[in-house]
């Protein structure tokens, strides 16, 4: 079974409305096409790589590479976890979960994104309030991060809703300007608790292990 070699494919993180788990490669296309359908509305900006501003074959595209390069380049010392959030079977959105280190830093950063037909039902919220619960709760993280551009409000309004505090303002560059985002933290002493209930299945040993995580939080 491929879970024998890659036990990230068997990892399963649930709440009352969504499963967050790694794709097949059939579900892979479907994510593609619902990225292709549309990531945020015409005019708005959120990523600092503006992926979501594609066309919509190359949007998909980008969504299969991203999820090939990830699984392909991953090591304990650095990786990416790519969970798709499925609610009753279908996929709704994308979220992340990356480090670097992990074994000594504890520390995770992460992004997410909702398909333009899902958003504004709550799921992004679920989604990161799952991720969150895997990191602490199961891996044993001591905080995560979270950079939103400072005018996007829906993101920065889900960071601190679930505890985030802010951490400080980085400036890059997009299309020849100057953006303002809002670096976040949440710390395992700030962190409440998910505000549903979680479930973590198919974390083995194996698969702790590629985590950097071989031992079980205290």
């Amino acid at each position: 079974m491929i879970t024998d070699h890659w036990p990230l494919k068997g990892l399963r993180v649930t709440t009352p409305r969504l499963e967050l788990r790694l794709p097949r490669e059939d579900e892979l296309s479907e994510v593609a096409d619902l990225a292709a359908r549309g990531v945020h509305a015409p005019g708005q900006r959120p990523f600092l790589t503006p992926w979501g501003e594609l066309a919509p074959a190359e949007r998909a595209r980008h969504v299969l590479q991203m999820h090939w390069r990830r699984m392909g380049r991953w090591t304990a010392q650095h990786w990416a976890l790519d969970l798709v959030a499925f609610h009753e079977g279908r996929p709704v959105g994308v979220q992340d979960m990356r480090a670097q280190e992990f074994a000594v830093r504890r520390e995770i950063a992460s992004g997410s994104w909702v398909g333009l037909e899902h958003q504004g039902r709550g799921l992004g919220t679920e989604m990161r309030a799952a991720m969150l619960h895997l990191a602490f709760a199961e891996l044993g993280a001591r905080s995560a991060t979270s950079v939103s551009f400072t005018d996007n409000h829906s993101s920065l309004a889900v960071s601190r809703k679930l505890g985030y505090r802010d951490d400080g303002i980085t400036l890059d560059v997009l299309d020849g300007r100057v953006v303002e985002s809002q670096r976040l933290r949440l710390s395992r002493d700030h962190w409440q608790g998910p505000p549903a209930p979680v479930t973590v299945t198919g974390l083995t040993p194996t698969c702790r292990t590629l985590f950097g995580a071989d031992t079980p939080p205290s």
